[in-house]
């Protein structure tokens, strides 16, 4: 199944956020200075595709990347995503190492 992921920014709540159905996942953050601090990832149990965490993350990526910004995952899931996608680590800042 091809769904069409719309990623929004909310800076209200600090959080990135995909809907899907009546469903909400969501990868909440931490701004500081130029570094965009990762911190924890919510996906529904009734989001049950198996691709759905991959794309939301690359997404988000995408967006940060975009506002030229550095990742700090403080997530495990994230954490693992970047050393899984190795093209993913130049957004690390420098001194990270995953």
């Amino acid at each position: 199944m091809v769904m069409e992921l719309i990623l929004k920014d909310n800076d209200f709540l600090r959080q990135f956020e995909i809907a899907v159905d009546d469903h909400l996942a969501t990868i909440e953050y931490s701004l500081q200075e130029r570094k965009i601090f990762l911190t924890k990832i919510n996906i529904p149990d009734e989001i049950k595709d198996a691709d759905f965490q991959g794309n939301f993350i690359k997404a988000v990526f995408e967006n940060i990347e975009e506002r030229n910004l550095s990742v700090v995952p403080t997530c495990p899931a994230i954490a693992i995503f970047i050393r899984k996608n190795k093209q993913y680590k130049s957004l690390l800042p420098v001194g990270i190492k995953i």
